[in-house]
């Protein structure tokens, strides 16, 4: 993927979506998946993982990835306010349900998935955890445990908390007539939870380049974990690759 800097993306037209370069996040790569179902197309902007990243900052008062900027609106740096800004900018295909409770509740889906102390906010923890054990410990590292909220208790806690998740994530799939979690056709549920279950078990090399150095860091080991992926999650991740989600992934 072709990026410009944040300092060409200060001037360019049109939408600009700020990613962190050269690796899969989910974060990222669920913003990008959302924006080709939209039918959207943006401008990559460059942001360095864990950096510093002060044009950012001075830019969107945060240094964070993703953000998406449409011309002269705020920029949407939360993934909820992002969500809704694509939502207005082409109501179809929608990513929520009309429905105002069906609504709720898949809102409420989407940030036990993407939000704070949600699935991925928990994953972050184990692998933030290995960086924390090195002596000295590099400062990238010091800056995303300050950053995320990582502690001792905040890693031990993680497992459970995503079993906890994936268990109703499975639940409320298993209560619906069809493929997805809300409806016949996919929503902002569905491509979270297919972008977030690489946290877990990354798609094969083919499928997802990641470099070779960030594979095991995606991969868990601890049996825990690894049962979080269940047999019918798994599935509906491996269904919206092969339906709705391009590969190979390109960042």
């Amino acid at each position: 993927m072709e990026y410009i800097s944040v300092t060409d993306a200060i001037e360019a037209p049109g939408l600009r979506l700020v990613l962190s370069a050269g690796v899969p996040g989910p974060w990222g790569e669920s913003a990008k998946a959302l924006l080709a179902y939209k039918g959207l197309e943006y401008q990559p902007v460059l942001q360095e993982g864990g950096g510093e990243n002060a044009e950012l900052l001075a830019w969107t008062g945060q240094t964070s990835a993703p953000v998406l900027v449409s011309d002269n609106l705020p920029a949407a740096c939360h993934w909820l306010d992002l969500l809704m800004l694509l939502e207005r900018l082409k109501p179809n295909p929608p990513l929520l349900p009309e429905d105002p409770m069906q609504r709720a509740n898949a809102i409420g889906l989407c940030a036990l998935i993407i939000g704070v102390d949600g699935f991925g906010w928990a994953r972050r923890m184990s692998m933030i955890e290995p960086m924390m054990k090195l002596s000295p410990v590099p400062e990238l590292a010091l800056r995303m445990a300050h950053k995320y909220g990582y502690s001792s208790d905040a890693f031990a806690t993680a497992p459970a908390r995503m079993r906890l998740i994936c268990d109703a994530l499975e639940e409320h799939l298993s209560h619906q007539d069809g493929d997805y979690f809300f409806g016949a056709s996919p929503g902002a549920v569905d491509f979270y939870w297919a972008n977030f279950a690489g946290m877990i078990k990354p798609l094969a090399p083919a499928l997802n380049p990641m470099p070779d150095w960030i594979r095991p860091i995606y991969t868990a080991t601890d049996p825990e974990q690894q049962a979080c992926l269940l047999p019918a999650l798994e599935a509906h991740r491996d269904m919206m690759y092969e339906r709705h989600i391009a590969t190979p992934l390109d960042f």
